[in-house]
């Protein structure tokens, strides 16, 4: 292992002495090459990074001493809409950049809040000025509650197509579909099918699974009347699956 992310929570919360310890304890170990702080802070709490100097003190510490060491140490957020952006994000993030701190963005795709080519546009052009890197956008987890919050993977690669070359290549995000079962992150339009009529895009990874095959299935809503009732039928689904999972050259596939 060469990645850590140090998450399971939200690193804003961590006092600025837990935070250099937790650092340095990391940067310690030979073979952790890479470090990535994880926090929603700087989105929707910027004034913490204006005043909270001993946290950001200790951030600067580890980001500093990894770099005399060779390892890259950097601070991942999430901004989800450019209306989360405002004049205290970029005094915020200022702060950030004059010491050296890489600032990366991962977003979710949202129903209603991001999923127009415009919109996407419009975050990504945003993070871009205030030097956060627009790093991946997500298509939104399979959980249950969340449907309505979902988009569908034309989607996505419609908006993708759009943004791509709205500006420069190094800040173009990469929209990524996270494959259910442990396909790991996959370019949302590398799938090796997809079903747009009955919404079943079906992924593979041969560098982290060789031979299996991953699916991601639209929501069901989004789909036309004739394919919403095709799902309602156990029979048909299981069908539609098999038919998705031929066509992309596989016999089963990994159930998340």
């Amino acid at each position: 292992m060469e990645d850590v992310v140090i998450s399971g929570g939200d690193t804003y919360q961590l006092p600025a002495k837990n935070l250099r310890l937790i650092g340095d304890a990391l940067l310690d170990i030979p073979h952790i090459k890479r470090m990535r702080f994880a926090t929603k802070g700087p989105a929707i709490m910027p004034m913490k990074i204006l005043t909270d100097h001993d946290w950001v003190d200790a951030l600067t510490h580890v980001v500093e001493r990894g770099r005399t060491l060779g390892k890259d140490v950097v601070l991942h957020t999430h901004f989800n809409s450019p209306n989360e952006i405002t004049w205290i994000t970029e005094n915020a993030i200022r702060v950030l950049f004059e010491r050296g701190i890489v600032v990366r963005n991962q977003s979710v795709l949202i129903r209603g809040v991001n999923d127009t080519p415009e919109v996407m546009q419009l975050l990504t052009q945003r993070l871009s000025y205030i030097n956060v890197h627009p790093y991946y956008v997500y298509m939104h987890d399979m959980v249950r509650g969340v449907e309505d919050l979902r988009t569908t993977v034309q989607t996505a690669c419609d908006i993708e197509k759009f943004v791509r070359g709205s500006t420069a290549g190094f800040n173009t995000p990469l929209f990524i579909c996270d494959a259910p079962g442990g396909g790991g992150k996959r370019d949302v339009h590398s799938y090796e099918y997809y079903d747009r009529e009955n919404g079943i895009a079906v992924y593979s990874a041969p560098s982290v699974k060789p031979g299996q095959f991953f699916m991601y299935f639209d929501p069901i809503d989004q789909l036309s009347p004739a394919a919403q009732h095709r799902w309602e039928s156990p029979l048909v689904q299981e069908e539609m699956i098999a038919e998705a999972l031929a066509r992309a050259g596989g016999k089963s596939y990994v159930v998340a």
